[in-house]
């Protein structure tokens, strides 16, 4: 693969097997984001788990501090005085049977979050097979499956994301934009590995964070230190 001079010249600036401190990692990412555009930083951390069993699930949601950087735009599935409460906290689309046949119809997914009353999951359930793998299905686990609409939406808008294992035991997440500056992503970062820490489960054995990465949408990873983070 042939990497881009800014990439190189980011490269030249990171130590390829020094542990960095968090302080010093978010003032890399920030150096090291060199694209035209605002990128995106990530968190990457590889946990000492198997998720093929279910007692070893590390999955939940949390809201982030300063938020994402991104504008999201949510879907709420309610009927009643829950669709209007959805309306009032500035969800952009509410509805139920009408969404459902616009979504499998039309193949459309102009929404980044979708939340739904707990009396409605039996009427998407269908929708599964399109909005599982696209990381949309609403789970009570996430707080997307509730009778508290407004909150839901409210969170959603102001910064609220989901971390959950993937088949490799790694869990991916957004903590921001390279344009909040050290600081903010560091007390993004120090939320959301709280809530991870935080939900270790029982049957975990050994070292949990295995290894910590945090990289900008077009720079290189940098390593966490590990023994910073509990």
């Amino acid at each position: 693969m042939i990497k881009s001079k800014k990439y190189v010249d980011s490269v030249k600036l990171i130590e390829k097997n020094k542990m960095y401190d968090p302080e010093e990692a978010f003032g890399l990412v920030c150096q090291t984001s060199k694209a035209k555009f605002d990128e995106t930083v990530e968190l990457h951390v590889r946990l000492g788990v198997d998720s093929r069993h279910a007692d070893q699930q590390v999955r939940g949601a949390i809201v982030l501090p300063h938020g994402t950087g991104k504008s999201v735009r949510v879907l709420v599935f309610a009927k009643g005085d829950r669709a209007t409460a959805a309306k009032e906290a500035g969800a952009e689309y509410v509805g139920d049977a009408d969404l459902i046949e616009k979504i499998t119809k039309e193949n459309w997914f102009e929404f980044d979050v979708v939340i739904a009353t707990p009396d409605m999951m039996a009427s998407i359930g269908r929708l599964g097979r399109v909005l599982g793998p696209k990381g949309l299905m609403p789970n009570p686990k996430a707080g997307t499956v509730t009778m508290d609409v407004a909150k839901a939406v409210t969170e959603a808008k102001a910064g609220k994301i989901e971390y959950r294992l993937d088949k490799t035991n790694i869990i991916h997440c957004p903590i921001g934009k390279a344009s909040f500056g050290p600081e903010k992503l560091r007390e993004n970062f120090d939320t959301l590995m709280g809530a991870i820490i935080k939900a270790k489960p029982a049957a975990a054995k050994g070292q949990y964070i295995k290894s910590c990465v945090v990289a900008s949408t077009m720079g290189p990873g940098i390593k966490v230190n590990g023994a910073k983070l509990g």
